[in-house]
């Protein structure tokens, strides 16, 4: 260096200050001589930035290096200096050079790991020529896991590029492995859930199509049972209709006793297959929800009585008793569906008379709430220790029941009955009591149907309410039935808002309670009656005194129950012994009266022992203080005919159980020789007379195509006055109605040939119809035309019903029909006429 030339002069220099030992052998170096290195350098002082050089070969090393210069200013400079300002403010330059290659190694290294990295430093500043600072000229490895990034030396005129690569392809981590198995097994999962949902959507859009198909032809095949019953009802009860018919106008002809005897038996066996058919009727509707109940004013005692009379002659041949009990704290009339109701408690007496041999049976009705607090109260008091004592009457048995006989439900015994019977003695006219106009009160009443018969087998109780099932196979042979009575009754039940159980004790009986609700009566809903709900029962018997004689406290409660109903007074006494010592001790036969009785009732089963038969003589040649007319009359109360004539002598008369009001109060009437005889007559017409009052002179059209119909619809008809004319099809019945006409009411049969009852009714109407157009025309004030129509015919199906009164018909009878449902379907359209005397 000592022996070269000295730099040419120039303007400005830039001479190095070498801070390194390593070239301390160099005396003085101009950065300003060379024309890259004065560029960069102006460059530098001018930017404010550091500015690289191009890359050149380090001595010794022989690396590739490139020299870093910063310039230095004197002071501070603001952000918005000038070029100018910089250069005069320049003070030197710092510079560097950096060995590319050990930077990047020393760098780099510690990123290597475990695999070997090659690394290549390229200058790129001249497009398309890079220049390799760093790294092999021929790239290694795994070329498609490089990673190009540029960096950035602060020379904003220069760009150079790294890039960066495995030697080998890295080996599979198990991670790696597990994750790419996790995937593919989610993937599978993923996948099978939506095969399976897919699938099961698929599934559920065939059960769909089916239960769609199936729902279709559960509907025809609903449709099918109802018109098949419909078909099989008119069938079956077409002919029938003619068979009862007819031995119902023979039984009024002159008949000697066998041939009356004969016709009866015919009838009554005619009657239980229509009742067959009724229930087995009443169950389809059941099943297909199309029974609705009815909501009219009723008398729940003449129910009750009319049930009872209705097992009497059974019950008088199997020497049981039969009685029935209504508590005074239910109202008189309650509206609901009497009918339904009937038919409930006339099964479960049904099926009490049908299976009790010996003992009795005991129908009760009471308030649920009232019954239910009872009963509490008297399981607080034998809880705690606090039970009455029975007293136990000589000749008769220990269980204090009605007959004496042990039932299965130790809950309705005298105590309890009594509990329920001291509620009452304050307030004897409580079911007398009205609601006020408008309220909607409802009343739950509770009904027990007690018996004494073979009871219920513990196996089968469970099965009691299932249709057309015993006890056993033997049930239906020995005693009858078809064993669906049960499950009608459970059904209608559940329809009046209430529910049905029962208790039953093999060889000991059973006792079946049923709650029902019916809402209050008030005295608007009796407003449109035009017959009674009940029997008129006779006043001039109020205030008259009667005495008791009964061993049995429930049954002497039960006649206290029906003479309190005619408003007499009674008085109980358990032995015929006991009323003769009162006799002989007080002033006549005053007992505990403010008056002398009139009567004294007496049961059979008090003469059973010699002793009372004696003390029955001598009450009966009693003479009070000389007078015999003073000796009260004496009534014998029955359960059989064979026991009427073996104490006949010694009464002057005899009442067969079970009690009903008004036979109790004709007898009374008869043996104190009260009341018009002529009108006690007839109230024994009861129905008769009302439809004879209601049909009497009235022209009915009868509209049948078979024969024998008409002739039982003629002769139902002109048996209450009426004067009949029968046709044989809806044509001729047209030619006969054509306004005016003569007829007051039509009944109409519904399946005829040619023209059927729907469509005759509605030409009937449309005639009916024109002719009331031309009267309110002519304003005449005339009556406008409409008949009453009555559908005729043994079809007893709603729909059939519905379909009646869309075509304009006004009602309903099926066939056969009685008196009451003849009644029923007239008398809102007639008026009841006076029955004469003569």
């Amino acid at each position: 260096m000592n022996d070269r030339e000295p730099s040419p002069v120039e303007k400005e220099y830039a001479p190095v200050i070498f801070s390194q030992d390593t070239v301390s052998y160099l005396k003085s170096l101009d950065m300003m001589s060379g024309k890259e290195d004065r560029a960069n350098i102006e460059r530098a002082r001018e930017t404010g930035k550091a500015v690289l050089t191009n890359p050149f070969r380090l001595l010794e090393s022989n690396h590739l290096g490139v020299i870093l210069t910063f310039p230095v200013y004197h002071s501070d400079l603001p952000t918005d200096v000038s070029v100018q300002e910089r250069i005069e403010a320049i003070d030197g330059y710092l510079g560097g050079a950096f060995d590319v290659e050990s930077l990047v190694e020393n760098l780099l290294r510690q990123l290597a790991d475990n695999q070997d990295i090659e690394v290549n430093v390229y200058d790129v500043t001249t497009p398309g020529l890079p220049l390799i600072m760093y790294g092999p000229q021929h790239p290694n490895g795994d070329v498609s896991l490089s990673h190009v990034s540029m960096l950035d030396f602060g020379d904003p005129f220069r760009r150079h590029q790294m890039e960066c690569r495995y030697n080998q392809k890295p080996p599979i981590l198990w991670w790696n492995i597990c994750g790419a198995v996790g995937v593919f097994v989610i993937c599978v999962l993923i996948g099978y859930i939506s095969y399976a949902a897919i699938d099961h959507i698929i599934k559920v859009e065939e059960d769909y199509n089916k239960m769609e198909e199936l729902k279709v032809k559960a509907e025809a095949a609903d449709i099918a049972k109802s018109q098949f019953l419909a078909t099989v009802s008119h069938e079956i009860r077409t002919p029938m209709n003619g068979v009862l018919g007819m031995l119902d106008m023979l039984l009024d002809t002159n008949l000697d006793s066998t041939q009356k005897d004969y016709a009866r038996t015919a009838e009554v066996c005619g009657k239980t297959l229509i009742s067959l058919i009724n229930e087995v009727l009443d169950r389809a509707k059941i099943e297909a929800g199309k029974l609705e109940l009815e909501a009219v004013p009723f008398d729940i005692r003449a129910i009750l009585d009319d049930v009872l009379s209705l097992f009497s002659s059974k019950a008088r041949a199997k020497r049981i008793e039969l009685a029935g009990f209504v508590s005074d704290k239910v109202p008189k009339f309650l509206v609901g569906d009497p009918g339904r109701f009937r038919q409930i408690i006339t099964n479960l007496v049904g099926n009490s008379v049908k299976f009790t041999e010996q003992g009795h049976i005991f129908v009760q009705v009471h308030l649920a709430d009232h019954a239910k607090a009872v009963m509490a109260a008297k399981t607080e008091a034998w809880s705690k220790g606090k039970s009455d004592q029975v007293e136990v009457r000589p000749g008769f048995s220990a269980f204090n029941t009605l007959s004496g006989v042990e039932t299965a439900d130790e809950r309705n015994s005298w105590e309890s009955f009594r509990l329920l019977l001291a509620d009452q003695e304050c307030n004897v006219d409580a079911s007398d009591n009205w609601t006020t106009t408008g309220a909607s009160s409802y009343v739950n009443l509770m009904v027990s149907v007690e018996d004494t018969g073979i009871g219920i087998p513990l196996h089968a109780q469970d099965r009691v309410f299932t249709p057309f099932m015993q006890a056993d196979s033997s049930t239906s042979r020995t005693y009858g039935g078809t064993g669906i009575g049960l499950s009608i009754s459970k059904c209608l039940v559940e329809l009046m808002g209430g529910q049905i159980n029962f208790i039953s004790r093999p060889n000991i009986g059973s006792t079946f309670t049923f709650t029902a609700k019916f809402k209050e009566c008030n005295k608007d809903d009796l407003l449109d009656l035009k017959k009674p709900l009940s029997e008129a029962l006779p006043g001039n018997l109020k205030g008259l005194k009667v005495v008791v004689v009964d061993g049995r406290q429930v049954r002497a409660a039960v006649t206290k129950y029906h003479l309190q109903r005619l408003g007499i007074s009674v008085e109980i006494f358990g032995s015929i012994k006991a009323v003769r010592d009162t006799a002989s001790t007080q002033n006549g036969f005053r007992f505990g009266m403010s008056k002398q009785p009139c009567v004294i009732l007496m049961e059979n089963d008090l003469l059973s022992s010699e002793m009372e038969v004696s003390n029955a003589e001598l009450l009966s040649e009693w003479t009070p203080n000389g007078y015999k007319s003073l000796l009260p009359k004496k009534i014998l109360l029955v359960a059989s005919e064979s026991d009427k004539s073996k104490f006949e002598a010694f009464f002057d008369s005899i009442i067969m159980k079970p009690l009903r009001a008004s036979t109790v109060a004709a007898c009374l009437q008869h043996v104190l020789e009260t009341g018009n005889r002529r009108q006690q007559e007839k109230e024994m017409l009861n129905g008769s007379t009302y439809l004879h009052g209601l049909l009497f002179g009235k022209n009915m059209l009868v509209v049948d195509d078979n024969i024998v119909n008409r002739r039982v619809a003629a002769g139902a008809l002109q048996k209450y006055g009426a004067n009949v004319k029968c046709v044989e099809s809806g044509k001729h019945a047209l030619s006969l109605l054509q306004p005016p006409h003569k007829f007051d009411a039509c009944f109409m049969d519904i399946q005829m040939p040619e023209m059927d009852g729907f469509e005759a009714t509605r030409q009937i109407r449309l005639m009916e119809s024109k002719a009331n157009e031309r009267i309110r025309i002519r304003g005449t004030g005339e009556t406008e035309w409409h008949l009453p129509i009555l559908a005729m015919t043994a079809d007893v199906i709603q729909a059939t019903y519905d379909e009646c009164l869309k075509c304009g018909m006004d009602g309903y009878v099926s066939k056969p029909f009685d008196v009451d449902q003849l009644y029923k379907a007239v008398a809102r359209f007639f008026e009841s006429k006076p029955i004469s005397d003569s």
